[in-house]
């Protein structure tokens, strides 16, 4: 089979998943109680049937649910907010048609009232409420999208990222179709921040749960009336899990999400389980402003640190296992787990990222563990990655980020990443912007074992690196006519498939 039919083949199998998982049924078991939820339902009702079904997220957010119990949303119905989740519990669908579907923000923007004029002659318009944070704004379902411009954020002014001698000028700095600035200074808080070799208190914007103005450039003219749907990807997450135990998702489809779809974190966040999900446009938010920018070493222009991923454990984790999903356009990862452990021991184990479509992420899969703090106990311990399809990292929204160096399709970074039993196998890893791998740790022995997984890239594009970074930091391998043995001499895979994309 030469390049472009083994090319194809990929197409037809990322397609084939695909619609397998938009179509996965609802197989779901749960033992306690069932709760319904749809457009048509009542917060009064009971919840019990689907003729007494509640209506919004905020109701399920704080029902009284108990492990074993179950919470099923109408296919076909949309619904806005997030979902604060229980412990214990299991969240899926029912009914007929299309997964039922969670957007952040509270409603489309494509309605020409909700827009005013804000500079005529350089058409930029003004949404008319106050609106949480955004990402961007996603048009007509994916057709288009902003491009969202952040200043930076020093000695108390808002300042241009490639001039800090700038203030920041809306009519001046959104000159492209569809631009995008979010704009709120209502909560001020102080972060000791490290200035001219000495550690100051500095006022920085409180982003978290504060509500600004949003200002559009749309040069066609009033953007509710130029476009179908207007979706603004707001600054919350989509299923809030923290430290809950043994919290199912299935078959939800999550769209414009601005922080993490679904978000974990804790000391250990055990049997979290997604599958059958859709996840997409996620991310992008601003997380913090936060002292000086390591990525502008030639000057002092505040740290702007964004979301997000579309699935994240941040913490340590047991028995995490996210399958058959469809993830798409995330700012950052579309599978992670992290943790930067500042002196805590931290434990990963038993994760399981098996069969999942990813496409147009700047990480496809990430993982970290960054030991600091004087900590030498945490680790990973029986890591699968199997049976992805991960294409084009780098490709998508996400890369209008500064630091556009990041992208790989399966991101360990450069960290300690203590681990045993970490196995990466029969993946397809179809292309990416820059390394295709980026598989570092203090030593050989706790790098990922690849086998049986397909490689597409670009000849002259990146391969990545492999190796312990104890002495000095490995080698990138570029993708050219040796990389087949190079992926069986330094990443071990002995079984690879290696396909040159044209």
């Amino acid at each position: 089979m030469n390049a472009k039919e083994m090319r194809n083949q990929i197409e037809e199998m990322a397609q084939a998943l695909k619609e397998k998982i938009l179509n996965a049924p609802d197989a779901l078991e749960i033992k306690g109680n069932v709760y319904y939820v749809s457009q048509a339902g009542r917060d009064e009702n009971d919840g019990l049937s689907p003729q007494r079904a509640w209506k919004s997220l905020d109701k399920i957010s704080h029902a009284d649910l108990k492990p074993g119990d179950g919470v099923l949303f109408c296919r076909g119905d949309l619904f806005r907010g997030n979902v604060r989740t229980k412990p214990g519990v299991t969240y899926g669908a029912y009914g007929q048609g299309e997964k039922p579907r969670i957007y952040t923000w509270i409603e489309d923007l494509a309605d020409p009232a909700l827009w005013e004029e804000y500079d005529g002659a350089q058409h930029i318009w003004k949404y008319t409420k106050k609106i949480l944070d955004c990402g961007t704004l996603v048009f007509n379902g994916g057709e288009y999208h902003s491009y969202k411009h952040i200043p930076s954020y020093i000695d108390g002014r808002f300042v241009c990222r490639h001039d800090e001698s700038k203030l920041f000028d809306i009519s001046a700095e959104l000159t492209g179709n569809l631009d995008i600035f979010w704009h709120s200074v209502e909560k001020m808080t102080t972060d000791p921040t490290v200035k001219n070799g000495k550690t100051e208190d500095f006022p920085i914007p409180e982003v978290n749960g504060t509500y600004g103005d949003l200002y559009l450039r749309c040069d066609q003219g009033n953007p509710g009336s130029v476009f179908a749907s207007i979706e603004a990807v707001a600054r919350r997450h989509g299923f809030v899990v923290d430290q809950d135990s043994n919290v199912r998702i299935d078959n939800i489809c999550l769209r414009y999400i601005g922080c993490h779809g679904i978000s974990a974190r804790g000391k250990c966040s055990r049997g979290l389980h997604v599958s059958n999900c859709e996840i997409g446009w996620v991310g992008g938010v601003i997380q913090h402003y936060k002292g000086t920018d390591p990525n502008y070493p030639q000057g002092g222009r505040g740290t702007v640190t964004r979301y997000g991923n579309a699935v994240e454990i941040y913490g340590g984790c047991d028995q995490y296992t996210v399958e058959n999903c469809y993830i798409y356009q995330c700012y950052d990862a579309g599978i992670t787990h992290q943790k930067t452990t500042n002196g805590e021991k931290i434990e990963m184990t038993n994760v399981l990222y098996r069969d999942n479509l990813v496409e147009n992420c700047v990480y496809s899969i990430e993982y970290f563990l960054d030991m600091t703090g004087g900590d030498t106990e945490s680790y990973m311990e029986n890591i699968e990655i199997c049976g992805n399809i991960l294409r084009r990292s780098g490709y998508g929204w996400g890369q209008q980020r500064h630091n556009k160096h990041t992208p790989a399709h399966i991101k360990g970074w450069s960290f300690m990443n203590v681990a045993r039993n970490f196995k990466i196998h029969h993946n397809i890893f179809d292309c990416s912007a820059f390394r295709m791998l980026h598989t570092v740790a203090v030593k050989d022995e706790y790098c990922p074992l690849y086998d049986g997984n397909t490689y597409v890239q670009h000849l002259g594009g990146m391969l990545g690196q492999w190796g312990g970074n104890e002495e000095k930091e490995p080698d990138v391998e570029i993708f050219d006519a040796r990389a087949a043995e190079k992926i069986k001499k330094i990443f071990g895979d002995e079984h690879a498939t290696v396909v040159a994309a044209e």
